[in-house]
């Protein structure tokens, strides 16, 4: 028996709107609830709510998680939320432009410059602001991810053929694994990972979400990499000025602050210590919130699908 849905929001473009109508037929086919469909994901069930009722578009990550915990339609799911990230981008960078036009209109016309005797050095431009993802060509680039992940999850341990992640083996053995698996080495490890970017250091390949909180509508994610034995904060659907600070109980402290747009992510915080513990806490207009407190989070990755393929198999010397 399916459950009584409220009516999604009339602004939903059409690909957001058919997700959200598919999320909701593979959750009420599968008879599942809420909470359940969070611990089956390590996700909120609160951004559940808020992705089944169309009131943000599910994240790549999330999508991922579902395809590989029950049986559905991922070609499907990845298509729609694939045109839904191009309609979302397409709406922004209109409304930008709107917003652009309407302040030229309204702003007065210079005066005439007096005659300078000797030309000025033309102004330098603003740069952007770090730590923000650029907008053209996201909806691309997170189709690309979407499908590498959903692909890569059904082979891992809900599909029977996936094998031991780096987080599962002891810290001496952890560098062989990463070499002998797909995907490009990390560049660091444990505390040469701290205060770094976990993409240029190839950390984001292997990366687990292993727990998100909420502040409001803003969602706060807990992110470790088991190859470079590093985590660090993210931050999603939240407005500038909003942040999101990763503490470890060893004193490593990073935060990903939104300049501008939506998300952000930190540079990294050292978790190889076996007794590690990872919170991240966020700062928000709509209060101060924490996730729970990570312990053993090498143990609680190795629990997770992993985004890597397995580790091809040693060729027979004649």
């Amino acid at each position: 028996m399916s459950q009584s849905w409220k009516p999604l929001p009339d602004d939903l473009s059409e690909p957001a709107r058919r997700l959200a109508e598919e999320l909701r037929a593979v959750k009420d086919a599968h008879r599942i609830s809420l909470a359940e469909l969070g611990k089956r994901t390590y996700l909120s069930k609160a951004s559940w709510e808020r992705w089944l009722n169309g009131k943000r578009l599910i994240t790549p990550q999330a999508l991922a998680g579902l395809i590989a915990t029950v049986e559905c339609d991922a070609d499907l799911l990845t298509s729609l939320l694939r045109k839904a990230e191009a309609a979302r981008d397409a709406d922004e960078v209109l409304s930008s432009e709107a917003a652009h036009d309407t302040d030229e209109a309204l702003s007065p016309a210079p005066a005439p410059a007096a005659p300078a005797e000797a030309p000025d050095a033309a102004p330098a431009s603003p740069r952007p602001a770090p730590w923000r993802r650029p907008a053209a060509g996201v909806g691309a680039a997170v189709a690309a991810v979407l499908i590498l992940f959903a692909a890569l999850y059904l082979r891992g341990p809900h599909g029977g053929n996936g094998t031991a992640s780096a987080a599962t083996l002891p810290p001496k053995t952890a560098a062989a694994t990463a070499a002998a698996t797909a995907g490009p080495a990390p560049l660091c490890e444990g505390v040469g990972c701290a205060g770094k970017d976990p993409q240029d250091m190839r950390c984001d390949v292997d990366q687990r979400t292993l727990l998100t909180g909420n502040v409001g509508k803003v969602v706060l994610y807990v992110h470790y990499s088991p190859r470079c034995r590093a985590a660090w904060s993210g931050i999603t659907d939240g407005s500038p000025g909003d942040s999101a600070t990763i503490t470890t109980n060893h004193g490593w402290q990073e935060t990903a602050l939104i300049h501008w747009g939506y998300d952000n992510y930190s540079v990294m915080v050292d978790a190889s210590p076996g007794d590690t513990t990872l919170q991240v806490c966020g700062h928000q207009k709509e209060g101060d919130s924490c996730t729970g407190v990570v312990t053993d989070p090498a143990a609680r990755a190795s629990a997770l699908p992993s985004p890597l393929p397995p580790a091809a198999a040693p060729t027979p010397t004649p």
